[in-house]
């Protein structure tokens, strides 16, 4: 199977009509990329905020009678529907066939996070560490596979707290890394929540691939009341932790501790002072641009 890949600047133009032009010359899939190196922080709910200098990559797959042809006569289409400057401006490359998966894979390795624990990919060896804790997980369409810095502080702070026995809410929980973590470590039982249909299906998935779904509430946001817990971990946004801080603060148990990571360093200040009232707050570990805020319920 052949693919070619039409590319070109997002300029003035609007994301749904540039969508809808792509998707009626039978794009495969449409891609928003930054073209210097702008970022983008912390967007509302359902807003779609793109920077300033946006490419545009869209994905065909390539007919074995029609070659060279189709891709230029999708070209002229969608000229026609965004206008006659985009001949100009647009690129037309092949695209070579891979196993795209296994190319992620390829550079896919083993973590360790604190002492002992290690988030390791399905098909790798274990750890040369007879006390090593895993946790396997391969990267998928939820966010969380350790990479990011938020992820790997909340997994290394993790590791050194005495959840084993205990109860575990991980609010946000993406592709389950976090509770699953816990649960290799000893806790009791795990809550997992998150608003993603996607998130809370790879979290189910994960913990089946770890042995530990019998141990594991798996709920979307809309559930309602969280119970209380020993640990609450929370690695989502600034803006939505400061929102939930009643919530997650109601969930955290009297000499419990709490997680909140998903900052920003320069966010930090915002997101503790809408936790100093009930928790001590232990420290605030940074990695990167990034932290994660470390504190304890007071008793």
């Amino acid at each position: 199977m052949t693919f070619y890949e039409i590319e070109f600047p997002l300029a003035a133009l609007s994301v749904e009509t540039v969508e809808a032009a792509l998707l009626e010359i039978g794009a495969d899939s449409i891609t928003f990329v930054d073209r210097g190196d702008e970022p983008v922080l912390e967007p509302g709910p359902s807003e779609v905020r793109l920077w300033s200098d946006t490419l545009v990559r869209a994905l065909f797959h390539e007919s074995s009678v029609a070659g060279r042809w189709e891709a230029a006569s999708n070209l002229g289409r969608l000229a026609a529907a965004l206008g006659p400057h985009i001949t100009r401006t647009a690129r037309v490359k092949a695209v070579e066939d891979r196993d795209w998966e296994r190319v992620w894979l390829t550079d896919w390795k083993s973590m360790r996070f604190g002492r002992r624990l290690w988030v390791c990919p399905t098909a790798a060896d274990l750890p040369d560490d007879p006390a090593a804790v895993v946790v396997r997980l391969d990267p998928g369409l939820a966010f969380g596979t350790g990479t990011h810095p938020t992820t790997a502080l909340c997994l290394q702070i993790l590791d050194s707290l005495p959840v084993s026995g205990r109860r575990v809410i991980d609010y946000g929980c993406g592709s389950g890394i976090l509770g699953l973590a816990a649960l290799k470590l000893g806790a009791a039982r795990v809550t997992a929540v998150d608003l993603d249909p996607q998130a809370l299906l790879a979290t189910r998935d994960n913990a089946i691939r770890n042995g530990v779904s019998a141990s594991i509430d798996v709920q979307g946001v809309e559930h309602g009341a969280l119970g209380q817990a020993y640990c609450v971990m929370a690695n989502i946004l600034a803006g939505p932790l400061i929102e939930l801080a009643p919530k997650l603060t109601a969930a955290c148990e009297p000499g419990g501790y709490l997680l909140l990571s998903g900052l920003l360093k320069t966010q930090a200040y915002a997101v503790k002072a809408a936790y100093t009232g009930a928790f001590a707050m232990v420290q605030v570990v940074e990695r990167d641009d990034w932290c994660c805020i470390y504190a304890r319920r007071v008793a």
